[in-house]
């Protein structure tokens, strides 16, 4: 099968080229940059994607996340584009395109994929992250050869307890954008909606409780529907800024708690953040470091950005892929996959998260045996060459 490869800067984007060619099929490249204004309607870029179809003479389209854009194009085509989004949000799945008959969308997500389901609509599935265990492993292998310079090449570790995400606390801060401007009354109805949502996980209800307070929340801080959009403006500010805000919150305060009775390293783009006994290293790069942090703390944690309902980030793959342990806040989709307490483990608040960390920083055997059944699972279920047999399944 030959597959026009949309590529654009997204992650995995390099294993998946490689699974496509190791199952067999050939893969022609299609480069795609993301600019906001032309991933629903833009005439010039359609053409340039027709005329790739037409000179590439493809089976199928592909692309990591779903865009508008490409959907339209191969529709009029009749060829089926394949897509798999590994965020949530993503707003473009709310695009009325997404009905196209060409379309195979895949989410990471299983609660956003029943609610398509549940809407009727037949072109969205379920379909789990990936990583690929022969790249890492091959590259923890090169790293144990020549240790970096002041590594001990003697201890596999390299840190306790670490971890690796958006404290969004970065720019485009756009809660407190919006916050500034916002009359008393909605200032305060966000505050008490975060408080009580902390306080609860498994469900998201900011979207819901929205209503009373959304025009307001407009005239702070105008978000547009994208041409075509079915979502709505208390999708949009709930998943795109509120739900961020209380990640932030959760993160500072989980990594400020562990702090207190551990050495905790972090690796974020926010390199201005400090805390004490915590060491901010700023950006580790995708395929190149960031592996190697997971392979070489003892503890890994995950934080998942809340609105991702009940999916298990790529975050968790790459950890586990990586030969790392990890230790994660509970999603129901693990429980499709893998075993708590023999493949990962989970914390269900923030006294039972301290705990764990205490008790596997003391237990080494039963912490690598953890980490080494992660690391053997993904290799034999959950790399992106089976990803790449299940997606073409129903092309």
């Amino acid at each position: 099968m030959k597959i026009l490869f949309i590529e654009w800067n997204s992650f995995g984007r390099n294993d998946l080229k490689e699974a496509f060619a190791a199952e067999g099929h050939s893969v022609a490249i299609y480069p795609f940059e993301i600019e906001i204004s032309k991933l629903h309607h833009d005439t010039e870029l359609e053409q340039s994607i027709s005329a790739a179809i037409h000179r590439e003479k493809p089976d199928i389209v592909f692309s990591v996340a779903y865009f508008a854009v490409i959907s339209k194009v191969c529709n009029r085509e009749k060829i089926k584009y394949v897509s798999w989004t590994y965020d949530n949000p993503h707003v473009m799945l709310y695009s009325d395109t997404v009905i196209n008959p060409c379309n195979v969308i895949y989410v990471f997500d299983k609660e956003l994929y029943m609610q398509f389901c549940s809407a009727g609509i037949k072109t969205v599935y379920y379909m789990p992250m990936a990583a690929n265990t022969d790249r890492l492993d091959w590259l923890d292998a090169q790293a144990a050869q020549s240790p970096a310079p002041g590594e001990d090449a003697a201890s596999p570790f390299a840190y306790d307890v670490s971890f690796l995400g958006s404290l969004y606390l970065e720019k485009n801060n756009y809660y407190d954008k919006m916050a500034e401007n916002l009359p008393d009354y909605a200032k305060g109805y966000l505050d008490g909606l975060i408080a009580a949502q902390l306080k609860i996980h498994g469900y998201d209800f900011i979207e819901e409780s929205l209503g009373p307070v959304v025009q307001d929340l407009y005239k702070a801080l105008p978000m547009a529907i994208q041409p075509g959009g079915l979502e709505t403006l208390e999708y949009l500010y709930a998943n795109y800024i509120i739900n961020r805000r209380i990640t932030a919150i959760e993160r500072l305060d989980l990594l400020e708690a562990v702090s207190k009775r551990h050495t905790v390293d972090i690796f974020t783009y926010f390199d201005g953040f400090s805390m004490p006994n915590l060491r901010n290293h700023g950006y580790a790069d995708y395929n190149t470091e960031m592996p190697l942090v997971f392979k070489r703390s003892k503890i890994n944690l995950n934080i998942t950005l809340r609105g991702i309902r009940s999916g298990v980030p790529l975050r968790a793959f790459d950890i586990m892929g990586a030969g790392g342990f990890l230790l994660s806040n509970f999603q129901a989709d693990y429980l499709d996959m893998f075993v708590p307490g023999e493949d990962f483990v989970y914390y269900e608040s923030k006294e039972d998260l301290l705990q764990k960390i205490d008790y596997y920083l003391t237990h080494e055997e039963e912490r690598a045996a953890i980490a080494r059944n992660g690391h053997d699972k993904v290799a034999a279920a959950h790399t992106y060459r089976h990803r790449v047999r299940e997606m073409l399944e129903r092309v």
